[in-house]
């Protein structure tokens, strides 16, 4: 699948915006139509920034394989996008649990991080989150080097299976959701573990291959 340039950049441009439809609706919601959010708006607000943040985590790593699945190749000019609006409403629902559930009062918020796992995962997660939207600039790239970045990129794999967990272990009872998101990530690891099992098995395949032919061409002398 092809696209010229200019269209590649227009889908980039609606995909930008349409990322932001999510906080317009909770900004709606807060200003004019309170009943978009029940009867608990600020633990909606929360949730709902929450869940954005694991879908667009998702979706960053959803770009390679579907990438490679299509031959879109422009696709790959989406995933920094895509991951630093994981990192804004990762930092929209640390926010909100900051100022919805203790009002920014530090000493709670330190007792708390160390009380309940689920936080604790939450807050280290974003924390983890933090060097990869530092350095998603070209410049950063050039400064680290591009084998350094994608090693520090590479932290996405710890990230994701991470915010997960936050969301498993923050519900009660109903783990559907969080099941959901398990397998989808499950999935898009599975589709990287098994090219890179792929690559293995060829590259040994070519050395022995490699090896033989001497062997091979000496004894048909």
């Amino acid at each position: 699948m092809k696209f010229s340039i200019d269209t590649a950049s227009t889908i980039k441009a609606l995909a930008f915006v349409a990322a932001l439809v999510p906080l317009a609706v909770l900004a709606a919601g807060v200003t004019l139509y309170p009943h978009w959010l029940g009867a608990n708006p600020a633990e909606h607000i929360t949730r709902t920034t929450g869940d954005w943040t694991l879908r667009f985590l998702l979706l960053t790593l959803a770009v390679t394989p579907l990438r490679k699945l299509t031959g879109w190749h422009a696709l790959a000019r989406f995933r920094r996008m895509l991951g630093l609006y994981a990192f804004f409403y990762g930092t929209v629902h640390l926010s909100s649990y900051l100022a919805f559930d203790h009002a920014f009062d530090l000493l709670a918020i330190g007792k708390d991080i160390l009380k309940r796992p689920f936080i604790t995962v939450g807050v280290a997660t974003l924390i983890l989150m933090l060097p990869l939207a530092v350095t998603s600039t070209n410049a950063m790239v050039r400064r680290l080097g591009a084998k350094r970045w994608l090693a520090l990129h590479r932290l996405v794999y710890l990230i994701a299976p991470l915010g997960v967990l936050h969301f498993w272990w923050m519900v009660k009872k109903d783990i559907t959701e969080p099941a959901i998101y398990a397998a989808v990530l499950a999935v898009l690891l599975g589709y990287r573990l098994a090219g890179k099992l792929a690559q293995v098995y060829r590259a040994r395949r070519s050395v022995a291959g490699t090896v033989n032919a001497p062997a091979m061409g000496s004894q048909g002398a």
